[in-house]
């Protein structure tokens, strides 16, 4: 059976930032490694030195990630494709690590990195005969360049456009400023990916950086499902679709339970807009809006799939990373919780296959 990982990751190497203009070289990032003792230091990291700034970069090793330096960094694209092979993957789709946490809130940076990151790994997944897909990091604070970096993206190989649920470039996801955005989108056919992450920028030193990270990297996705079907965003643009990735799914019955409470609070009291939650909030609102949700396989599936559904849902190794979404052995796992009857058997081909082809377009 084909598989395709829903949620992979690259770990970006000095050569990430070679398409940056020479105008702009100030802005291309240093590796640096803290001294010993340093009270900024973060544990089991380095940092980032950009525009001025520490940013930490985590150090990772081959034990823990299951992963080489030549596989995660894309240094040698042939060695990921034999380790895919191995996984039993066919397709993995990559997410970016350096712009989980944004570095800067100035557009100047922000558009150089990002132009040179959706470059190099454009050449680098042109080199996977179509098995390594990517999405893009979009230029937010342009519109217009946004449009355009689309447009270059998918005729590039990108598959998704990367989102964060929080406020990024200065604006909330369902704010109108975003919706040229998801109109053209909708055109190329590019979901946008609500990936956990945090789109607002932090002067904390590298030692404190982590101390919010389940309001300022998880909480996002969540706030980003719910406004979006709250502000019926959805509606607007039907034949987009929207992912939430790697925040689990064991959230959906509860922000779903809030919609559905907000949904009879509000025809009680005629507070929301007539039409904003429309049919009520039912087991179908993942496909009547085009949401895709990723989950983990030991999440109380047999509750998620009650709530919600399969035809849905994805998943994904969460490939180089080494926090709690790494799964790397995900489809024996969720073939082992379809083989002990927690979920319906073709679920698995559903959620491994089916869906994220779907999603995705591939």
């Amino acid at each position: 059976m084909p598989i395709i990982d829903a949620d992979t990751h690259v770990e970006e190497p000095d050569e990430a930032w070679a398409f940056i203009d020479e105008a702009e070289q100030r802005y291309r990032p240093v590796k640096g490694y803290f001294e010993e003792g340093d009270p900024n230091a973060a544990t089991g990291s380095g940092f980032w030195l950009i525009d001025g700034l520490r940013r930490t970069r985590k150090i990772r090793k081959d034990s823990e990630t299951g992963t080489t330096a030549a596989t995660r960094e894309l240094h040698d694209v042939a060695a990921r494709l034999r380790h895919m092979d191995e996984m039993g993957v066919e397709v993995q789709v990559i997410f970016p690590t350096f712009f989980i946490q944004e570095f800067t809130e100035r557009p100047e940076p922000q558009t150089a990195l990002r132009k040179s990151y959706n470059r190099w790994l454009a050449d680098r997944c042109s080199q996977s005969s179509g098995r390594l897909r990517w999405a893009a990091m979009p230029l937010l604070t342009d519109i217009d360049l946004a449009i355009d970096e689309l447009r270059w993206a998918k005729d590039h190989g990108a598959c998704g456009v990367v989102k964060k649920g929080n406020l990024e470039a200065g604006h909330w996801p369902t704010d109108p400023y975003f919706f040229p955005l998801y109109e053209e989108a909708e055109r190329l056919d590019l979901p946008i990916c609500f990936h956990t992450g945090n789109g607002g920028a932090s002067d904390a030193p590298p030692s404190l950086q982590n101390l919010g990270t389940f309001y300022t990297t998880i909480l996002p996705v969540l706030h980003a499902f719910n406004n979006l079907i709250v502000d019926a965003v959805p509606a607007r643009f039907p034949k987009l679709r929207w992912g939430f990735i790697e925040a689990n799914a064991s959230w959906l019955p509860f922000v779903l339970y809030r919609l559905r409470r907000l949904a009879s609070v509000s025809s009680q009291r005629q507070v929301l807009a007539a039409g904003a939650l429309t049919a009520g909030v039912e087991n179908d609102i993942l496909s009547r809006n085009n949401m895709y949700v990723t989950i983990q396989v030991d999440e109380d599936l047999a509750y998620i799939v009650k709530q919600v559904g399969y035809d849905n849902l994805l998943t994904g190794s969460d490939y180089s990373h080494t926090d709690l979404s790494q799964e790397l052995g995900f489809v024996e796992r969720l073939q082992a919780r379809a083989d002990a009857g927690d979920i319906p058997q073709e679920a698995v081909r559903k959620i491994t296959y089916d869906n994220p082809k779907k999603f995705y377009a591939l």
